[in-house]
């Protein structure tokens, strides 16, 4: 029953940090444990896409795979995770970003999950709560490295 929720203002903009977010397929390059990332089905509709997609990771000796349904909300700059299968009990996560007055915007970052097995949960617990916690700063780092330190139009 993790749970692990954060506000964190960053130079970019909400379109930009979506963008970045949205971009699944990028993961393994610089999320931490994410080793990869497969896309299983992609739908659109309404501005909306729809993705089921699996996601492997790994720490030392422990590598898990599970699927996730991604709703990426563009025109209302947020996105919806939901557990489909693999080692968890539940899974829920969400992103929120919301413009800051005078430019950049507030990531906002939430995920609750708990493991199927209380072994596999107190193996990889706390290394899952540290990698969620570090996940809002390698999406900001990312973003500097792909958008430069202050994003255009700031």
């Amino acid at each position: 029953m993790p749970k692990f929720e954060t506000v964190r203002p960053v130079r970019h903009r909400p379109d930009q940090m979506f963008a970045l977010v949205a971009d699944v397929e990028r993961y393994p390059e610089f999320l931490p444990l994410c080793q990869s990332l497969r896309i299983r089905d992609r739908r659109e509709s309404d501005g909306k896409t729809l993705l089921v997609a699996d996601m492997t990771v790994a720490y030392k000796m422990v590598k898990e795979t599970f699927a996730s349904q991604v709703l990426l909300k563009p025109d209302e700059h947020q996105i919806d995770v939901k557990y489909v299968d693999g080692p968890f009990r539940y899974l829920d996560n969400r992103w929120n970003f919301e413009a800051r007055e005078g430019g950049g915007c507030d990531v906002k970052f939430f995920i609750d999950y708990e493991f199927k097995s209380r072994t596999l949960g107190l193996l990889m617990g706390s290394m899952f709560d540290f990698a969620f916690r570090r996940f809002a700063s390698a999406f900001e780092t990312r973003a500097d490295e792909i958008y430069g330190p202050v994003a255009a139009g700031s």
